[in-house]
């Protein structure tokens, strides 16, 4: 049941990304089916891609400080909108910023659904 509501936690803060910046960061055509199957495609490739991704970019992780993260962010969330149809992105610093808000918006919405009352 929280895999399914990360799931569309992080749909929400994909489609919320889009919507609040007038899709400005990240174009998504509607939040069904593109967005929450971007989210589907995106926990997968954050399990599988981002792992492997950051071993082999250990030294220059280490060497920006950890600033080499966002840009691994960003190059997953380009490989997810070329992958669904439907999510679109508008540029590097744009795809940059967008992947960082969604970072930040499903880890808050992690965090409260992990939440032990």
């Amino acid at each position: 049941m929280k895999f399914i509501l990360r799931m569309l936690v992080s749909a929400g803060a994909l489609f919320g990304v889009a919507y609040l910046s007038d899709q400005a960061l990240l174009r998504v055509d509607s939040f069904w089916p593109a967005a929450v199957i971007a989210a589907v495609v995106l926990a997968f490739a954050n399990a599988i891609i981002k792992p492997v991704a950051k071993i082999l970019t250990l030294p220059i992780t280490i060497l920006t400080l950890g600033l080499f993260g966002l840009v691994i962010n960003a190059v997953i969330l380009y490989l997810v909108a070329a992958l669904v149809e439907g999510v679109h992105t508008t540029g590097l610093w744009q795809t940059i910023v967008a992947a960082l808000l969604i970072a930040v918006v499903s880890g808050i919405g992690a965090k409260l659904i992990d939440h032990d009352r």
